[in-house]
């Protein structure tokens, strides 16, 4: 999976947590740990003979 698509919105992530203060790296390293997840559950899926990745590969 292309680790350069951005799956996190900046904005949004200061809405999840909105008594805090977000620094500007949170959102590159919490994307690269989605993009982390979303490779695993690929493989996983994979392995058991699925194209679908499915919540239980996650």
């Amino acid at each position: 999976m292309a680790s350069d698509i951005d799956l996190i919105i900046k904005s949004k992530i200061k809405a999840a947590v909105p008594d805090m203060s977000v620094a500007a790296e949170v959102a590159d390293a919490l994307n690269k740990k989605v993009i982390q997840i979303l490779d695993e559950a690929s493989k996983r899926a994979k392995l058991n003979g699925r194209r679908t990745v499915q919540a239980r590969d996650l």
